[in-house]
């Protein structure tokens, strides 16, 4: 029975609660004898050891048994016995019984049920009852054949194959159980259909296995010698399969293929039933208090009973026992505290979930009570064993294993024991001794610092691995490499060395992995077990020693590639909190729930961060001050605009502004007065760059934290001095260092103007405090000229690294060749600057994938990095430390000079760039590179071109700063920079007597096709004074005949127009260009098109345009221009006839339309943009043809055929994520005051226009945003004008949308239905299935005649966040009356527009920030 939490818990509490109230103080394990004596045979338990009987009987099936050949590969301690019996829960009895069915039948399995560690747990119970011999493999999206079929290595120059998986279980009897079926891509289990249904398959190196019985038959007829000279293999009888999955219609994943489902026989395989769970659990917790313990379980079950409509996560039944454990060592922990360790749902869930789980809660009486506080954690030798450490947290006492060797001295410094900070590693401490943890915190809170600590207690040493979003499950694992004598070996990963060598194991960014990925690590997480890719098994403890008890010795176990995983080995994973408006990327999915112990890392509270900040830098001024309560504004905000700026202002932010303000106070002696606290923050922030309304949403906050705008540039220019040896930036100064690569020193042109020399001392500040620079900018602001500079002052050597879209986790760090049949990886700039202490320059690092650039974190952060070839970069000195903790590989000390500087765009459109900042601006000291000031500019210009006129030099300046504004307000697309106006500059400097107007088209020629953005930059232009009037009015052509020199310059078509036509139909609509013949050609005469001359009018035909020049165009004949106006007459009319559109109605709608024709442009040009970033196609792995993947270099030595890689649309089966389209709901005033009004200030005619902008711009964008369009006044507050899913598709049904909005507010009744339909609107979209979604409201400020306040408007806008994001726009007001509400309203959500020619360029702000 399901029972929806949604709905009340009565019911599934009441049914769990008469469970609970079973009076029963004696808690006795259900033991079953699962064996029966038998005629012919017996078996007997002496202590947990078996002695082999012939036959197994479960209920009523019986199974004669064989001996294992190879009983290491028998599972082990997967059943528990107790006094000689086996302990087995009814539930598990009759799954045992069904398989045992399955096996006699000969029938392959499939387990399918909920995530969790269940289903892997029956089938290992299986094979160890009936000591059958296991095969394993993991599957996920990297799965290949050669992963099950057979693998070619290199062995002694020679391709050899080695049996994978499927074949050594067919061969040998095995039974081959493949674990998370619903993760492989279609085409890859497929190729086991033959060998399921009949037993065959044919191998890579020819060999062929053939079912027994025909194999026997035919042995009949020929020796076993001939068979085996003839390539046929025996498939052994007692072959099984059992394949492990989810259903996929619940859980995202690959489908099964109808052919393989049909050849398995399914079980569902679901949780316990409550009194065994309560029994089982009660083993692992004898002192809980049983009442705790069933509240665990009751709460646990109620989730799972749950709806799926609901949408709930799994509850982890099978983690119980791992906080049973832990209440059982912690008598503090409450069953509130023991939930979230497994089911954290305050961090992964939407608010309504949150709220479910909060009245499931209730209902079970389980309250949420604040932990106590840990006063002190102290550790000393355990007497139990030398290898344990004992910690006493307060007056609990509980034991880890620690490390065998010192604990390195790593620096701590940054570590406070805050009250916070101790209760968290306490936390940390209890939880890792008994399981894995993850620890999931937003960027900067002290993830990293924590598990540093706690490795440090722990005497222990890290194996640190960056995760990102491309990496592969045996990425994870192993990678294979080759020898010095040319054979395919495998290296080991951090993760297995730490397993082998008993360390912790740190997975940086779990949350950037693909699902599939992660998963390949669940036995290793739940079981303590894991298959290599070389073969090599690793077992945890006890299982390792019950083989040694077995009679195997160790070095046996070696040979057989049986190795131990050590005691101490743990894993702490590190993640994000999922975004709570995108639930479709949520990455705390029900299997991750199902691998670790979740401890959530708060951000620092006000205090905290005081003391902290005091510990390190000493005193905090004024500015700090005033920053940290900016942080702690945004933090508590209700606003999820300020809450997803908060996190830029994060605890790390903070330590790095504090040491910055530290080293170089502003106003003491040898500080600095070149930055101040609102200048850190923009830089912090890039608030340059940042979209209109999250900018003016920080601005006000900080606004608010009473931190004021001030000038800090100086009124004496600074200077650039080299003294000796020593450098002086201003007031800064730095000793020189020669180097002895002066080859690799930049040497630049450089023009010192004021505001780069004081960028160029606040780099050097940065680099003297050893921060790493990011510098982000416009295109041609002088990025790359700034750092050439700086590196030129202080003597530094570059290396240089250029991105792209192709670029690579793989050649960012190494670059492989092949060279005599070895792959040899040579450095990359980044590992030569490493090395030698050079400074690495990355440019264009925002056009490369974010999941490769994230490498780059640990290496700025804590000086660490795993390279593709196996070495390891550790910061300097710590090479001995990292080779005491076991790490055999090569180690690179980093120089204690190396530094990193990236170049990247500003992010958003039009550079539509990967954003950087957003992704790893916390760890890098970040600087804004804007276009020079007036006065800089001036400077700079002058040394370009000295004879140039300065008052020429000053109207480029002061146009192209317009320019500039405009663009920063969106009003332009294109950000002209400086790097435009020097151009201008050098050529006028060069050829003084060329005309401005030949000059301007250099540079705004990109833009002729585009007449509506190319009126708007000639108005500017020519609004400062620049002689471009023949550019402006299209007159070039006869300027230029004055130049006989210049004739030849222009295409011609060399062909004569005649009459107008509408030319013939082409059938097969195939593109034409030239001529006069096709109707809808391009670039040629006569005949309907585009971009021709000489015809009737345009006609589209869906193909690229080839334009001649407007000066062909214009020599036309007039008695041909005048018969081509007449055919295209006549066709506009027959046009609006079949719209049944007058020409009167067109003249009005066009009253509408074409004062914001150049809005809808820009908006069209914004959502092109869009569509093709999204459109763009990504690597597909594992192809065979395509460009030669460098990361399976190896893999095409040993022969394998997939070996490249190639673009390609997204695998639409990855994830059956169907990327949806953004949801807008407009909502306009159709009220009777806004036809009142519409003569005094023209309210309900910019509407109006407002709504024609919304239906135009996004005509042809229908898969990209729906939108409807609805009205609200006295009459109504949903009054529908344009339905969701069918927009207005021409132009007579766009005006008919307008008139009847018009006729309704000239007609309706008065009132106001403002706060009901903002309601209304943002509800109505909180419904509906869509992860982004925008409510516009359009209102006159004409409320307080209703009594309506403007906390009212407020509240109900932000009702929806954050799936919802609301805007309110006042277009009308009667005195202050606008003003004054939108003060109370939420910053960044309101808009008072009383010049209503900005209506259609606020609106597009709006859909550009925050729809798109």
């Amino acid at each position: 029975m399901l029972v929806s939490v949604s709905r009340t818990t009565k019911l599934t509490s009441t049914l769990l609660w008469q469970r609970m109230r079973t009076k029963s103080t004696v808690f006795s394990p259900i033991h079953m004898k699962l064996y029966a004596t038998k005629s012919g045979g017996t078996m007997d338990f002496i202590d947990g050891t078996k002695r082999f009987s012939e036959r197994i009987t479960i209920g009523d099936v019986t199974k004669v048994l064989k001996a294992p050949t190879n009983p290491e590969l028998v599972p082990k301690k997967y059943v528990q016995y107790s006094h000689g019996t086996l302990e087995l829960t009814q539930s598990a009895l009759h799954h045992l019984r069904w398989m045992l069915q399955k096996d006699i039948l000969k029938q392959d399995m499939f387990l399918i049920g909920q995530p969790g560690s269940l289903r892997r747990q029956l089938a290992m119970q299986y094979l160890e009852l009936t000591q059958r011999e296991l095969e394993y493999i993991a599957l996920s999206r990297d799965t290949t054949e050669s992963d099950l079929k057979q693998r070619r290595e290199i062995k002694n120059k020679a391709a050899i194959y080695y049996d994978q998986c499927a074949v050594r279980a067919a061969v040998n009897g095995r039974v081959l159980v493949l674990d998370g079926v619903e993760h492989a891509e279609r085409n890859v289990l497929p190729i086991l259909n033959n060998l399921l249904e009949n037993r065959e398959m044919h191998l890579e190196n020819g060999k062929f296995l053939m079912a027994p019985e025909r194999y026997d038959k035919l042995l009949e007829t020929h020796t076993k010698e001939e068979m085996d000279k003839n390539g046929v293999l025996r498939v052994s009888e007692d072959f099984r399969v059992v394949a492990i999955g989810l259903p996929t219609h619940k859980y995202k994943g690959t489908p099964l293929d109808p052919p393989l489902r049909s050849r398995f026989q399914c079980r569902n395989v679901s949780h316990y039933a409550f009194d065994e769970i309560l029994t089982n659990l009660h083993q692992y917790a004898p002192t809980v208090p049983p009442e705790n313990i069933k509240r665990l379980i009751s709460f646990g079950m109620a989730i799972q009973a749950a709806d799926q409509t609901d949408s709930l996560p799994d509850f982890p039944l099978d983690n119980l026992h791992l906080v049973a454990k832990m209440m059982d060592a912690n008598p503090h922990i409450s069953v509130h505290d023991a939930i979230t360790r497994i089911y954290p749902y305050q961090t992964s869930m939407k608010k309504e979930h949150i709220e479910r789980i909060k009245s499931l809660l209730k209902s079970f009486k389980i309250d949420a009570v604040i932990s106590k506080a840990v006063k002190s954690i102290s550790k000393s030798n355990s007497t139990e064993e030398a290898a344990y450490i004992r910690f006493n947290i307060d007056d609990v006492s509980i034991s880890l294993p620690g490390s065998h060797w010192p604990a390195p001295q790593r620096k701590l410094n940054e570590f406070v024991d805050l009250d916070h900070q101790r209760n968290v590693l306490a936390a940390m401490l209890q939880s890792i001794a008994v399981g894995d943890i993850c620890l999931i915190g937003q960027k900067g809170v002290g993830k990293i610092t924590l598990t540093s600590h706690l490795v440090h207690l722990l005497n222990q040493s890290l194996e640190t691995m960056i995760l990102y979003e491309d990496m592969t499950s045996r990425d994870l694992i192993q990678q294979r490499i080759t020898s010095t004598d040319g054979d395919t070996v495998w290296r080991d990963s951090p993760l297995v060395r730490a397993a082998k060598c008993g360390s912790i194991a740190v997975l940086n960014g779990v949350h950037h992995l693909h699902k599939s990925t992660i998963t390949a690590l669940q036995r290793l997480i739940q079981d303590r077990e894991l298959q290599l890719c070389d073969g090599t098994i690793l077992v945890r403890p006890d299982r390792y020693n019950a083989l040694l008890q077995q009679g195997f010795t160790k070095l046996e176990l070696a040979e057989k590639g049986i190795l131990k995983i050590h005691d101490s080995f743990r894993i702490i994973a590190l993640g994000e909190p999922p975004s709570p408006g995108q639930p479709a990327q949520n990455w705390l999915t029900s299997e991750i729930l199902s691998l670790f112990l979740f401890l959530e890392v708060r951000p620092l509270q006000q205090s905290e961060e005081y003391e902290i900040i005091r510990k390190l830098y000493g005193e905090i001024n004024d500015d700090i001050q005033k920053i940290i309560n900016l942080s702690h504004y945004l933090r508590e905000s209700s606003d999820p605009t300020l809450l997803n700026l908060a996190g830029t202002l994060s605890t790390r932010q903070l330590l790095k502004i504090a040491r910055r303000i530290s080293a170089f106070p502003s106003g003491n002696a040898g500080g600095s007065d070149l930055i101040s606290a609102y200048d850190i923050l923009q830089n912090t922030f890039l608030a340059k760059f940042m979209p209109a309304l999250p900018r003016a949403a920080l601005e006000d906050a900080i606004a608010r934290s009473g931190i004021e705008k001030t000038s800090t540039r100086s009124a004496i220019r600074l200077k650039i001095t080299t003294d000796g040896n020593v450098l002086t930036i201003g007031n800064t100064s730095m000793p020189l260092v020669a180097t002895e690569a002066e080859s690799k020193v930049p040497s630049t042109l450089f023009y010192e103007m004021p505001q780069h020399v004081e960028l160029l001392e606040r780099l050097l500040q940065d680099f003297i405090i050893g921060d790493h620079l990011l510098l982000v900018g416009n295109q041609g602001v002088g990025k790359n000229k700034l750092i050439d500079k700086l590196l030129q002052l202080m003597n530094k050597a570059r290396e240089y690294l250029q991105l792209h879209r192709d670029t690579t986790v793989h050649s960012l760090t190494v670059q492989s060749t092949l060279r005599d049949g070895q792959v040899i990886y040579e450095d990359s700039p980044l590992v030569k600057a490493a090395k030698s202490g050079h400074i690495l320059v990355i440019d264009e690092a925002d056009k490369a994938p974010v999941n490769v650039t994230c490498i780059l974190r640990t290496l700025v952060e804590n000086g660490e990095m795993l390279l593709s070839d196996g070495r390891k970069i550790v910061p300097a000195g710590e090479g001995a430390a990292a080779r005491n903790a076991g790490y055999t590989g090569e180690i690179i000390e980093m120089h204690p000079n190396f530094r990193i500087i990236v170049l990247a765009n500003r992010p958003g459109f039009p550079f539509l760039g990967n954003d950087f900042f957003a992704t790893l601006g916390d760890v890098f000291s970040c600087h804004a590179i804007d276009n020079p000031s007036p006065d800089s500019e001036i400077f700079l210009l002058q040394k370009y071109g000295p004879s140039v006129p300065k008052k020429t030099l000053s109207m480029l300046v002061n146009a192209f700063g317009e320019l500039r504004t405009l663009a920063d307000e969106g009003v332009l697309n294109y950000p002209y920079s400086t790097r435009e106006v020097v151009n201008i500059v050098k050529h006028l400097e060069k050829y003084p007597h060329d005309s401005m107007s030949e000059l301007v088209g250099n540079v705004l020629d990109f833009d002729k096709y585009q007449p509506e953005a190319l009126q708007q930059v000639t108005t500017v232009l020519s609004k400062h004074g620049l002689p471009i009037e023949a550019y402006a009015r299209n007159e070039l052509f006869a300027l230029r005949r004055k130049k006989e020199i210049q004739l030849t310059v222009e295409r011609k078509s060399g062909l004569d127009v005649s009459n107008p036509k509408y030319g013939k139909v082409d059938p097969k609509n195939e593109p034409h260009v030239g001529g006069n013949t096709w109707a809808g050609g391009t670039g040629g005469r006569d005949t309907a098109g585009l971009g021709g001359k000489g015809g009737p009018f345009r006609l589209d035909a869906g193909h690229k345009v080839r334009q001649l020049s407007d000066e062909e165009k214009d020599a036309i004949p007039e008695e041909v221009k005048q018969a081509a106006r007449e055919m295209n007459r006549k066709a506009f009319e027959d046009k609006l006839k079949e719209i049944r559109m007058s020409a009167h109605d067109h003249k009005l709608y066009a009253q509408f339309s074409e004062p914001i024709r150049k809005q809808v442009q820009q908006l069209k040009a914004v959502l092109e943009a869009m569509q093709t970033k999204s459109n763009e196609r990504q690597w597909q792995k594992y192809q065979t043809h395509g460009e030669l993947d460098d990361t399976r270099l190896i893999e095409g030595i040993t022969g394998e055929k997939n070996i490249y890689r190639r673009r390609a649309e997204a695998n639409p089966w990855a994830d059956h994520i169907q990327e949806k389209p953004n949801r807008l709901k407009l909502v306009v005033d159709v009220s009777g005051s806004m036809y009142r009004f519409n003569g005094y200030d023209g309210r309900l005619d910019r509407e109006l226009e407002a709504v024609v902008m919304v239906m135009e711009a996004f005509e042809g964008f229908e898969k990209k945003i729906v939108y409807d369009i609805v009205g609200h006044s006295g009459e109504g507050w949903e009054i529908p004008f344009v339905n969701a899913g069918s927009p207005p598709k021409t132009d007579k049904e766009r005006f008919e949308t307008i008139r009847m909005m018009h006729a309704h507010s000239q007609f309706c009744w008065s009132g106001d239905s403002t706060v009901k339909a903002i309601k209304e609107a943002v509800n109505t979209l909180s419904t509906e299935n869509y992860d982004n979604s925008i409510v516009v409201v359009l209102s006159d400020a004409n409320l307080s005649r209703y009594g309506i306040q403007p906390k009212e408007l407020g509240k109900a806008l932000m009702n929806g966040e954050p799936k919802v994001k609301g805007h309110m726009l006042f277009i009308g007001s009667l005195e202050e009356e606008a003003d004054e509400i939108n003060a109370q309203m939420p910053a960044g959500h309101s808009y008072v527009c009383m010049d209503l020619t900005k209506l259609p360029q606020i609106l597009k702000q709006i859909f550009t920030s925050s729809l798109l």
